[in-house]
């Protein structure tokens, strides 16, 4: 007899508060930067180095009027989160981290769906918007799969501000990604 297959515990999701800025700042770190990135297939390691985010940051994301930090959490521990912030007639999309545990599982895909709800329910927004580093083909064709295109505007990647990362390459931009939400 086969053992019954167990399903993944529920996810819960929540706004976060203040007290979860160095929980968030660890998991972001953890899905970008580092050797630890690369138990999962998000990691920046080879085109950044540094930091992603910093506790300064995700704060202002926390404490912003029409910005909220959506976080996952499982069995009580944030497992993925995403900045959703209120831009008009459409939303941006950010600070999206999943545990490297736990990438290649789906959670990405539900934390997604779930962000994409909360702006078009909370702000009655038509599109959602992102950046994505242009050379994160991988990524961007995850994006694609799940609606967004490329715009093919860009915006220059913030050489010299190590807040955002120490680059390994010269080559880095944003490209601007958009989903309608209709």
């Amino acid at each position: 007899m086969e053992p019954a297959a167990t399903a993944a515990p529920a996810l819960a999701f929540r706004d976060a508060t203040a007290a979860d800025v160095a929980e968030l700042v660890a998991l972001v770190e953890s899905a970008y930067r580092g050797e630890a990135s690369r138990a999962g297939w998000t990691t920046e390691a080879d085109i950044l180095a540094g930091q992603r985010t910093d506790p300064a940051g995700v704060l202002a994301v926390v404490e912003s009027p029409g910005s909220r930090l959506l976080t996952a959490e499982r069995e009580g521990r944030i497992v993925a989160c995403c900045q959703l912030e209120h831009r008009g007639e459409h939303a941006y999309f950010g600070m999206f981290a999943v545990s490297p545990a736990l990438q290649g599982e789906g959670l990405g895909k539900v934390v997604l769906a779930r962000a994409e709800r909360e702006a078009r329910t909370t702000w009655g927004v038509t599109e959602m918007h992102m950046t994505v580093i242009s050379v994160r083909d991988d990524l961007i064709a995850w994006y694609e799969r799940r609606g967004y295109r490329r715009t093919g505007r860009t915006s220059p990647f913030p050489y010299g501000d190590e807040r955002f990362g120490i680059p390994l390459r010269d080559d880095l931009r944003f490209e601007l990604l958009v989903k309608p939400l209709v």
